[in-house]
C-alpha cells in the first residue's frame, strides 16, 4: 500500500472505474496460468486501487481530501497492528 499511488488514483479517477478495474484485475486472478510474481503485483495494484475507493468514499461523506488519505491509512495500519 502506498499513499501517493492511493491519492493519485483518486484524483484522477472516479469510484466507479476504480470499482470496475478491481473488478477485471480479480477476474484476472482467477486464470490458471497466473503465477504467483503476477499475483503479489496484482494484490498491491488491487490493495491501492481498494485505498483509492475508500477515500472517495470517505470525501463523498464530507471529510476533507487530506484527512481522508491520512485516515484510511490510519485504518489499515490499526488493523494490521492488532
Amino acid at each position: 500500500m502506498k499513499l501517493p499511488v492511493i491519492r493519485h488514483l483518486q484524483k484522477n479517477n472516479d469510484a466507479k472505474k476504480l470499482e470496475h478495474t478491481v473488478e477485471v484485475l480479480e477476474s484476472f486472478t482467477e486464470h490458471r496460468s497466473v503465477k504467483d510474481e503476477e499475483m503479489d503485483v496484482i494484490g498491491e495494484l488491487i490493495t491501492n486501487i481498494c485505498g483509492a475507493i475508500e477515500v472517495h468514499k470517505m470525501i463523498d461523506d464530507g471529510v476533507p481530501e487530506r484527512d481522508a488519505a491520512n485516515n484510511f491509512v490510519k485504518k489499515v495500519t490499526g488493523s494490521i497492528d492488532k
